[in-house]
């Protein structure tokens, strides 16, 4: 009984001191050396301390717990041990701990199997499953999860078929696996075919179908189930709420409201941030406000709820502020909180905060953050300040599409169209031209037409044509056609419209309107305004350019015309453009 209580102590000790892992393998150490046979409660008090950065001392309790083959110690500890590895993504090392162990129980199976699907590799924890000795309910639910997780959702029915026992995790799996597969109707229909649903399986389904884009559904499904007698959790009202949010169902999402108070939820993170961006994405900042101060906020993602809220409503000195309050408040803003707040000061074209918020940044080590870079590129290069821009692009560790396409972009807004095909040309030396998408091109051919570069424009807006690499958009054409324009080749530009494989809009005719002025084509001009007059007989910007181009032909008595018309029309000259 003293030995037992001896040990029992240790593994306190151990458990105590698990944050810090030399003082727990310290205390591990000597308990194995002061006794001779470790009872397995002391074994996994501390094996969780391997984390990615202590594995050498996992290692060195491997090696105090073995010191020799002959000598293991029970199932449960070699189990943990596994799963510790599993965590780390050492999948080599579990599987080698894994076949030395002289007994393993169903746990243990489950476990490597586990294991080896959560580190990507499929076909050995499916070889695992059918080479184990005997399985349990538990086993089959893993395989289940295994097969949906890398989207082999027939073998997953298959599987789910031959199953000779369903317990409710399995229905929630299959359910789950058809969800993140795209399968809404086959969730649905499984749905109803469960023969016992708990709470977790309506809050999947709440979940899902809001995730799928059927937010209505989804809130039906809600009010199904609250006359039921089933006692929604967290999770199930923070689904629901978000759901009225992307409805945008005020009434119901109000309503929602009223039940987490009833119940008692209010306090609960879960529910107080989906309440506040419910309010508003319904343009209700001050019901936001409300939920906001009606309990005292530690949380960064509730304060950025709050931030991201007022900077989508454009009350963005009042998203600033929330930004502000932050720091004052002892809560680090995350990444979406920067973003957000880079935002609204994009909007208020406001440089001096947003070098502020770089500066926040910088101290918080964010400034090689994607996220947190990608967003001040947007900012510098909005502003005019390419330089500081490409900086912050440089830093970035780990570049994503819209890392270089906002900097491409950016480029090509502030006529610095050379850099961006140089950037391009980087972007495809790193592997990425897969990774090119609508924005990537517009931006490229935006560049060519801002800074004359017919040739290569051409070269562009053919390569997507011949290799279909990616489907030729609206945009795209549109900026062809400006090319054409500027350059002077407006018949080209003509032919191009009318050969389009899609309706040519308002933007397109008017792009091709500004070339006609450009190089002073009046008859051109009058034939397409007469077209985009057919689409829209109050088009501000058609009367004003074909009004220019008649004063620069010294046609007077159609500029009144034009202005006598606009005038019986009511149409308003838009800012920026003069009517001659």
């Amino acid at each position: 009984m003293i030995r037992k209580l001896k040990v029992l102590q240790w593994s306190s000790d151990i458990s105590r001191t698990i944050l810090c892992t030399k003082v727990a393998l310290a205390h591990s150490s000597k308990c194995l050396t002061t006794i001779t046979n470790p009872v397995k409660q002391t074994t996994p008090a501390y094996i969780p301390t391997t984390s990615s950065d202590h594995l050498k001392h996992q290692r060195t309790n491997e090696a105090l717990l073995f010191p020799n083959k002959l000598s293991y110690p029970d199932v449960y500890s070699c189990t943990k041990m596994i799963q510790g590895h599993v965590r780390n993504n050492r999948l080599n090392d579990a599987l080698k701990l894994f076949d030395e162990m002289p007994v393993r129980d169903v746990v243990t199976w489950n476990s490597m199997i586990k294991g080896c699907f959560d580190c990507g590799d499929l076909k050995l924890g499916s070889k695992l499953f059918e080479e184990m000795p005997e399985r349990n309910v538990v086993s089959w639910t893993t395989m289940l999860n295994g097969l949906l997780i890398y989207g082999r959702t027939e073998a997953a029915e298959k599987l789910f078929l031959e199953m000779p026992l369903k317990d409710e995790a399995a229905w929630n799996s299959m359910i789950h696996g058809y969800f993140i597969n795209g399968r809404v109707e086959d969730a649905m229909r499984l749905f109803h075919e469960m023969p016992n649903r708990s709470i977790i399986t309506w809050t999947s389904m709440i979940s899902g179908l809001d995730l799928a884009g059927k937010s209505d559904d989804a809130l039906l499904l809600f009010n199904q189930m609250m006359p039921s007698g089933i006692r929604p959790t967290s999770f199930t009202f923070s689904s629901a709420i978000t759901a009225s949010a992307n409805a945008k169902d005020f009434h119901l999402g109000v309503k929602i409201h009223g039940q987490v108070i009833k119940l008692g939820y209010l306090s609960d993170t879960y529910i107080t941030s989906p309440l506040i961006t419910f309010y508003a994405q319904c343009n209700d900042t001050d019901s936001s406000s409300k939920v906001f101060n009606e309990n005292p906020q530690t949380s960064v993602v509730v304060w950025t709820s709050l931030l991201t809220g007022y900077s989508l409503n454009s009350k963005h000195e009042k998203a600033l502020q929330v930004f502000s309050n932050m720091f004052r408040s002892n809560v680090l803003p995350n990444q979406s909180s920067f973003t957000s707040a880079l935002n609204s000061c994009c909007e208020m074209e406001d440089s001096n905060k947003g070098n502020v918020i770089n500066g926040a940044a910088i101290k918080l080590g964010l400034e090689s953050d994607m996220f947190v870079g990608n967003s001040l590129i947007v900012f510098y290069t909005k502003h005019g300040n390419i330089q500081n821009g490409l900086s912050v692009f440089k830093q970035i560790h780990e570049k994503n599409i819209v890392s270089w396409n906002s900097m491409i972009v950016g480029c090509a807004q502030n006529g610095y169209g050379m850099w961006s095909l140089i950037l391009f040309n980087q972007m495809i030396s790193k592997g990425m031209l897969n990774e090119a998408d609508d924005i990537t091109f517009t931006g490229l051919l935006s560049a060519c037409s801002h800074s004359g570069m017919l040739e290569k424009g051409q070269n562009i807006f053919n390569y997507l044509l011949k290799y279909k690499f990616k489907k030729v958009k609206l945009e795209h054409y549109a900026c062809m056609v400006d090319i054409l324009g500027r350059s002077g080749r407006l018949h080209e530009a003509e032919e191009l419209i009318k050969n389009m494989p899609m309706e040519p809009n308002k933007s397109i005719w008017l792009s091709l309107l500004s070339g006609c002025k450009m190089h002073s084509n009046l008859k051109m001009a009058e034939r397409v305004t007469q077209t985009i007059f057919n689409m829209d007989q109050d088009c501000s910007a058609a009367y004003t350019l074909l009004s220019n181009l008649y004063a620069f032909s010294g046609r007077w008595n159609d500029v009144l015309r034009i202005r006598e018309l606009m005038k019986s029309k009511g149409v308003i000259k838009e800012p920026g453009h003069s009517v001659a």
